[in-house]
């Protein structure tokens, strides 16, 4: 691998508070040098003219769903992966509702295998109970070892109180956080939207605010009840105001709870769904717009620790169904960053360098994710390069994923991915 020089770029660097021109270096996979411009010699590194555009440490999602094993139909974790690269990402983490639920440690370290041609860096989220049924916890240790960096159940959250607290118990144990989709299934059967007036105007069966925030409220108070401080609580995709007012009072508190939100939450509302589009439907739903503006509320005060995708793609003739048969999910990847910057840079004027944060160095820190989110030297050559001005227009059919189920086909966005950088190794480059 030879050594990369990245010259005349502005870095962005939230870790290390740096926000200037600089110079960096790569070298065998790592950060070898930071200096102002002109000071780090060539030698025989293969120099990118970064001038004009930001260098930032590549993005971090934690909240993907790569579809295998055992859904290779509408993702494999190399084309996932290919789609990250393309959207800035260099680390992704995996959601465990595969087909077996990734519940065992042989599942892990086969998403982690070579043979599965991830193009970046893939970091699985295990089951926290077996095939997430939510009866008795897996075998968290052999799980870390294998390589998983937290557990949940996702799409089937843990009702079950005794198996929550145990969950949280025996997770802190091991510094892991359990994540928890804040959906109490008991008050959502037959529902597919937001509850809401466009729900009673569709004739829809809508999902309550308080599905969402008194499962939070709930889990908030396990937290509490385990008296460890290692216990950490991370809520995922979080929709509602209710939710986040919650997740506020436990950490002044002092719980260890963290958040993140992904693009289309605060983007878009549930007026997106119009005429039973169902690339507007997801799990959690499109909310009111009071939700949608408290979530950007909360990104902008530093409530929300990070931004997420949720990358969830489906085959064509999933989504070309009924609405209320049509299955939750919208891919992500590709539009995350192009998303965040016009709506919280463009319109609410939040600094790229905390964008930078909300997309890399934070999620990298609610998962512990050492030497990713930052540009420090030692940390791993994980770079994406962007114009954080340039308007480009998203097209769903060219996208890297497999699936196209995306509400954003045809949407201008803003700051555009020159080069992602993994591991010291350009794994894309636009054009």
């Amino acid at each position: 691998m030879k050594p990369i020089l990245i010259r005349g770029g502005h870095l962005i660097d939230p870790a290390s508070g740096v926000d200037a021109l600089r110079d960096v270096l790569l070298v065998d996979g790592k950060v070898a040098a930071v200096d102002a411009p002109g000071k780090i010699k060539n030698g025989d590194a293969d120099v990118i003219d970064a001038k004009g555009l930001v260098v930032a440490p590549g993005l971090v999602d934690i909240h993907v769903h790569l579809r295998e094993p055992g859904q290779g139909y509408k993702e494999t974790i190399a084309t996932g992966t290919a789609a990250a690269a393309a959207g800035g990402f260099t680390s992704v983490c995996a959601m465990p509702n595969t087909t077996p639920v990734n519940d065992s440690a042989e599942t892990t370290r086969w998403m982690l295998s070579p043979e599965r041609n991830a193009a970046i860096r893939v970091f699985p989220i295990a089951a926290a109970t077996r095939g997430s049924m939510g009866e008795s916890l897996t075998e968290y240790t052999s799980l870390k070892a294998a390589g998983a960096v937290g557990v949940t159940d996702d799409g089937k959250p843990i009702l079950g109180e005794a198996i929550m607290r145990e969950a949280l118990t025996a997770a802190a144990r091991l510094n892991l956080p359990v994540i928890q989709h804040a959906e109490d299934t008991r008050m959502t059967g037959g529902c597919s939207m937001n509850a809401g007036p466009v729900a009673f105007r569709l004739g829809l069966r809508g999902m309550t605010v308080e599905a969402e925030s008194s499962l939070v409220e709930r889990d908030l108070r396990l937290l509490a009840q385990v008296k460890d401080s290692r216990a950490h609580l991370h809520v995922a995709h979080l929709s509602t105001k209710a939710a986040l007012d919650a997740v506020r009072k436990a950490r002044r508190n002092g719980l260890r709870a963290t958040c993140e939100v992904a693009p289309h939450h605060f983007v878009l509302n549930e007026e997106a769904v119009g005429q039973y589009d169902t690339h507007a439907k997801m799990n959690p739903p499109l909310r009111a717009e009071a939700d949608r503006a408290a979530m950007i509320e909360g990104i902008i005060d530093g409530s929300v620790d990070c931004i997420a995708t949720d990358h969830a793609p489906h085959a064509a003739h999933e989504k070309e169904q009924e609405f209320e048969r049509a299955p939750n999910g919208i891919t992500g990847l590709e539009s995350a960053l192009g998303l965040t910057i016009a709506t919280l840079h463009g319109k609410h004027k939040l600094p790229i360098s905390r964008i930078i944060a909300l997309l890399s160095t934070q999620p990298a820190n609610v998962l512990a994710l050492r030497g990713r989110g930052t540009l420090a030297i030692g940390a791993f050559a994980d770079v994406v390069i962007f114009n954080p001005t340039a308007q480009w227009t998203f097209k769903a059919a060219e996208s890297k994923s497999k699936s196209k189920n995306t509400p954003f086909d045809g949407w201008t966005m803003q700051g555009q991915v020159q080069m992602t950088i993994s591991e010291g190794r350009v794994v894309y480059k636009r054009g």
